[in-house]
């Protein structure tokens, strides 16, 4: 069985804007999954990097997470289009 790639579709610093739009992606059925360093959320930090949320699809639905995510009329993040991890 091959491992699913996991592609960044969106990345917000902080929770909210990420939540946000992972709650938007599985509403349309696609699963997304978070991806954070656990000590910037424990500790409340924003800076050097540590508040970053990045929210993560598999590779075959990026497309359609592109899509709406871009349906968005708030800028509240920054988007990927080739990004793997």
């Amino acid at each position: 069985m091959a491992e699913t790639q996991f592609v960044t579709v969106y990345r917000s610093q902080g929770m909210l804007g990420a939540q946000v739009i992972k709650g938007k992606l599985e509403l349309a059925g696609i699963p997304a999954y978070l991806r954070y360093e656990a000590v910037g959320q424990v500790l409340g930090l924003t800076v050097d990097g540590l508040g970053m949320v990045e929210v993560q699809v598999p590779e075959e639905a990026v497309d359609v997470a592109m899509e709406l995510i871009q349906e968005d009329d708030e800028d509240t993040g920054e988007f990927f289009e080739d990004q793997t991890s």
